[in-house]
């Protein structure tokens, strides 16, 4: 007999997971367990369909979120009943909160096993919360063509849902009877799967209306903010940007974690240093604006929006979701479009004043930054997103751990023309799941580079159980500085007991040995020199470490010296 046709539960798995092959899903990561049997086996047999068996569920949500954030495609995630699902959690918040499509399966016991101490059971009907974008319990599986209809249809909206109007987790919680195994149960049911899953599919978009440009942007002093994005087309992005820049003459401020400090040629109002510009209080009085125009969600950057916050200038907010992006609750206006589909005019009038003080600004300021970097020789975690911003081969994906990592990015990655891919998990902001989101990210792709401190890559050193999986290659940039650096900037640093311990949390690790246990290369880096040797050209293959110890405590003296520095001496 076929496969999917020995017995009901298959049945159900094979219209489900060929449903979602026809509407174009690529991977599968599936968790070990019994009562995901049925989809297991239907993923595992899908030709069209990448399945990943990953044994942890944390580990394995974050490899599925960092596929789906370089994809833009969603990713289906497969675990058994209990506590199984609700290792996913965590990164379904971030899909959430960073808008990145996931849908999760979590397979259940039939109700008659429910609350009655029936083994490896717990309440899985909206396990997640508000979290998931869609939630629904599906029948329980059943051989009949109104029931298979639907199946196909939950199965279509479902995927629909994790896509539009917002990105975000899905969450189909799938009751299942014995037996779970294929084993035959006498089912009699004549149909043609792939035309069946195929009949009712349809592409759902909705055309860009025109986008009129407010008359309000019409002023010499605005400002647009690129903040953090990850777009699927970094360069058209970065282009719209551009042209709206060029049309209204404003300064770009720029957040690392946008794709516009990469595509530096298309934007000559590009603005880099605004965090140690604002800095500089006399500058702060004379760049205030009237209006901004801000792109995505804010950056990071404190200086920026304590900046915004006291001087309260008229907000425009492009982004296409639904979601709020004011946390400063100013005079703010959404505009639901996507930038992509705003073309402006070409520009009508010369450079103001206004920009060209930006532009000289941060011109003067990266000029200090190079050559303090260029004459500091000693191992300085600040410098290391530097030197990556000039060193990195063209294209090259490279996701951020939280932290000070993305901190030290938005001081000190310096624009470029080299195309850079950055990814970070800026949902939620937390260090969970790093490591195994960023071996998502990496996978089938050639060279990929993780930028990451010791403890959130601690956090997560199950991930490198997927080193037997993976397919490609992934440099670790690992910042030792044995502890959480950013608590040292903190007021909390100055007060032992009880920093060290409760803040701090050095750990004590030895990464050579770590990484042996799990197959991983390892090198300690001892030199710019020898970093930069490592990082042009990067291997194509396997996953390595590059170890590069520094000092807690002289990274934040230096950054308490220096931040506040860079622009202090600069004037309009």
């Amino acid at each position: 007999m076929p496969i999917g046709f020995r017995n009901t539960n298959e049945l159900w798995a094979s219209v489900l997971t060929q449903t979602l092959q026809n509407l174009g899903l690529t991977t599968a990561v599936i968790c070990p367990g019994s009562r995901s049997t049925p989809l297991a086996i239907a993923f595992a047999l899908s030709p069209h369909i990448e399945a990943i068996s990953i044994l942890d569920e944390r580990s394995a949500a974050f490899f599925a979120l960092g596929r789906a954030k370089i994809t833009g495609v969603p990713v289906a995630l497969v675990c058994t009943s209990g506590t199984a699902g609700a290792n996913f959690y965590p990164a379904v918040i971030e899909a959430r909160e960073s808008r990145v499509p996931l849908l999760i399966l979590t397979a259940d016991r039939p109700p008659e096993l429910r609350d009655c101490s029936s083994g490896q059971t717990i309440d899985q009907v909206k396990l997640y919360g508000n979290y998931p974008n869609w939630q629904t319990e599906l029948a329980l599986p059943q051989a009949e063509m109104g029931m298979l209809a639907y199946l196909r249809q939950m199965v279509v909206y479902g995927w629909e849902r994790s896509l539009f109007p917002t990105p975000g987790a899905v969450h189909f919680n799938l009751p299942f009877r014995d037996p779970l195994a294929p084993l035959p149960d006498g089912i009699d049911i004549d149909i043609d799967i792939q035309k069946f899953t195929s009949s009712s599919l349809s592409p759902f978009s909705i055309p860009p209306a025109p986008c009129l440009l407010p008359p309000e942007w019409q002023t010499e002093r605005g400002i647009i903010i690129a903040g953090v994005a990850q777009p699927q087309e970094a360069e058209k992005y970065s282009q719209a940007i551009a042209s709206l820049a060029h049309h209204l003459n404003f300064p770009v401020l720029a957040e690392a974690l946008s794709p516009v400090r990469n595509y530096a040629q298309l934007n000559p109002n590009l603005v880099s240093t605004y965090d140690l510009i604002l800095r500089n209080q006399q500058l702060v009085s004379q760049l205030t604006p009237d209006i901004i125009i801000q792109i995505g969600a804010l950056p990071t950057s404190t200086a920026l929006r304590n900046w915004l916050k006291a001087n309260q200038p008229r907000t425009w907010i492009i982004d296409p979701s639904d979601r709020n992006f004011d946390p400063l609750h100013g005079n703010t206006t959404h505009l639901r479009v996507n930038i992509t589909e705003i073309s402006p005019p070409p520009p009508n009038f010369s450079p103001s004043p206004y920009l060209k003080s930006w532009l000289d600004i941060d011109k003067q300021v990266r000029q200090v930054i190079n050559h303090t970097f260029s004459h500091t020789t000693n191992l300085l975690e600040s410098k290391i997103p530097w030197i990556l911003s000039h060193i990195l081969p063209p294209g090259t994906p490279l996701f951020i751990a939280n932290s000070m990592p993305v901190r030290d990015m938005e001081f000190f990655w310096q624009p470029n023309n080299l195309a850079i891919q950055t990814y970070c998990n800026r949902g939620a902001n937390g260090i969970d799941g790093t490591l195994s989101t960023a071996i998502g990210m990496a996978h089938h792709q050639p060279s990929s580079v993780l930028l990451t401190g010791d403890l959130a890559l601690l956090h997560d050193t199950n991930g490198f159980l997927l080193n037997q999986k993976f397919q490609g290659h992934l440099t670790i940039i690992l910042i030792n500085n044995n502890g959480g650096g950013i608590f040292e900037m903190l007021p909390i640093a100055q007060f032992e007991p009880p920093f060290e311990e409760f803040f701090a949390t050095p750990q004590d690790i030895n990464f050579a040995q770590l990484s042996a246990t799990y197959g991983v290369s390892h090198e300690l880096i001892t030199s710019w020199e020898e970093l930069q040797a490592k990082l042009n050209p990067l291997p194509t293959q396997g996953m390595r470490i590059l170890e590069i110890p520094t000092n807690r405590k002289i990274d934040s003296q230096w950054r308490q010296k220096y931040l506040s520095n860079f622009a202090r001496n600069l004037s309009i």
